[in-house]
């Protein structure tokens, strides 16, 4: 039997712990639970209509980044939907503060996510959402800069697989460091909220 997925990544869980149990983490209201968490990092991969695309390309925003495969059959397409929906109501709610957020989709899984499956599958979630795959080396580096667990995870009597692989949604700032982990696991309601602690 498969381990249960983690809700979000274990070096994310373990500084959130550890800060937490510093007093100098006991910041005033308003602090960014991840500040100073070392998540992130540069990259160039391909997107969803493909083109080359660096995290550079994204400086000056927020970035809502959330790691997944469109081949998942459960939690994906509900992670995503909950964010996408999310972005949109705060969007409507605060429309200069939505329109800063570029919401990022990285696949686990660039064997099968290619840029034209994944042309689809981003526009069902949101419009500007970026779909981003590219060489199974390049994800792997960039899931690593991103505190992000995955595995494949071959299925007995068939021909697929699945990607077993950690559920966060993390939101940057507009020079690329962590803000805060986005409640795709709850109501788009709820993640709306989250993002107008953080989004200025």
């Amino acid at each position: 039997m498969n381990k249960p997925r983690p809700l979000i990544s274990p070096l994310i869980a373990a500084a959130l712990i550890a800060c937490l149990a510093l007093p100098a983490c006991q910041q005033p209201a308003g602090e960014p639970p991840l500040a100073g968490a070392r998540i992130g990092g540069p990259f160039t991969l391909i997107d969803q209509n493909g083109r080359r695309v660096s995290d550079t390309a994204f400086a000056g925003r927020y970035r809502l980044v959330y790691f997944g495969y469109t081949f998942c059959p459960d939690v994906c397409p509900v992670d995503m939907q909950t964010l996408g929906r999310g972005l949109t109501l705060f969007e409507k709610q605060h429309p200069a503060e939505g329109a800063k957020v570029q919401p990022i989709f990285i696949t686990v899984d660039p064997e099968r996510d290619t840029p034209a499956v994944l042309k689809p599958w981003v526009a069902a979630f949101h419009p500007r959402l970026i779909g981003l795959t590219g060489t199974p080396a390049e994800i792997a580096a960039v899931a690593k800069e991103y505190a992000v667990y995955y595995r494949k995870v071959e299925t007995p009597g068939a021909s697929g697989y699945l990607m077993d692989h950690a559920r966060q949604a993390v939101l940057f700032d507009p020079q690329g460091k962590p803000l805060a982990l986005i409640p795709q696991d709850q109501t788009p309601e709820a993640a709306a909220t989250e993002l107008a602690k953080w989004v200025r």
